[in-house]
């Protein structure tokens, strides 16, 4: 008994020691927990119709909806800025035995000012014989570019919808039920946010004794324009532009502005027209001839020859 106490006691360290060891390995091997991402979200079983009514995709979320061949169909998703987001679109198409020919389907990407984006790569239209089983599309939006212009047609952040639809079918095959499967991937990030090439050095207008402060209590002094050369050879920090040239003005600059310019005008040109009117009738009407004061007599004109001689023959029966 006593020989058995001694060796559990014995034992007890190197039982305790396996314990702690093998616990970090049991808190590595539990599984993490799950992204913030949609990745593994269930797939989207819906589209919309319209613009107003397109169904929203999380990120990694796909859509798999069945729909009637000739309907448009149309889904939302979010693009950041740096972001390079392809849409991939599988179509399994009819039975060939209901279909009467060959149909050509299309992808297309739209911002959120509902503007027409461009495809850099992919198949963006694609025609499936009759006796194919699906089509496949894709769709590889250019970059997001957080400094282009809003009027401009790069593409920027925010809302993207994707429209896919027919583009040629028969018309006995409108209306046939087809499965579609949608998923949008992307690449790239806010670090990526500059592509090669396209980060800006400097202002393309400097703006005028820019990063000048003034003292405490003291009044802000006013810029002093340089000539180009001049602010070309100064230090950097220092240089300045020069001032806009004030606009010329001449005798007739202010015909055209003002809030009475209008009325103006519109009197102007309305007596104008009248006068035309009147110049112009007095060229066209045609004039009135007026006869003599006196009178003048009317020649004698001679009868004709066939009234003459029938009218001689009744004279001589009377005659008779």
């Amino acid at each position: 008994m006593r020989a058995l106490m001694m060796r559990t006691i014995t034992a007890l360290p190197a039982a305790l020691g396996a314990v702690l060891l093998a616990a970090p390995a049991g808190v590595a091997a539990s599984p993490s927990p799950a992204p913030s991402g949609s990745a593994g979200a269930a797939p989207v079983t819906s589209a919309g119709t319209t613009f107003l009514t397109a169904t929203p995709l999380a990120a990694g979320q796909a859509a798999d909806v069945s729909a009637s061949t000739g309907d448009y169909l149309y889904w939302a998703f979010a693009a950041a800025e740096g972001q390079t987001d392809t849409v991939h679109v599988t179509v399994t198409l009819p039975p060939a035995a209901d279909r009467h020919g060959a149909q050509s389907w299309s992808v297309e990407l739209f911002d959120g000012l509902r503007r027409r984006q461009s495809c850099t790569a992919g198949p963006q239209n694609a025609t499936a014989a009759k006796a194919a089983a699906s089509v496949t599309l894709s769709c590889t939006l250019r970059q997001v570019r957080s400094w282009a212009e809003p009027w401009s047609g790069d593409p920027l952040p925010g809302t993207y919808y994707v429209r896919l639809s027919v583009a040629d079918v028969p018309q006995q095959d409108l209306g046939l039920a087809a499965q579609v499967r949608l998923h949008v991937t992307a690449k790239g990030g806010a670090d990526d946010a500059q592509p090669e090439g396209g980060s800006l050095k400097a202002p393309l207008v400097p703006p005028v004794n820019a990063g000048a402060t003034a003292a405490p209590g003291a009044a802000p002094a006013a810029p002093s324009p340089v000539a180009p050369s001049a602010s070309a050879s100064a230090a950097p920090g220092t240089a300045k532009v020069a001032a806009p040239a004030e606009e010329e003005s001449h005798w007739y600059s202010d015909l055209f502005s003002g809030w009475n310019s209008r009325w103006f005008w519109t009197v102007a040109g309305g007596a104008l027209a009248a006068l035309a009117g009147v110049w112009g009738f007095t060229l066209t009407r045609h004039p009135r001839g007026r006869r003599p004061a006196g009178g003048a007599p009317v020649p004698p004109q001679a009868p004709a020859p066939q009234a003459q001689g029938q009218g001689q023959g009744q004279y001589d029966q009377y005659r008779g």
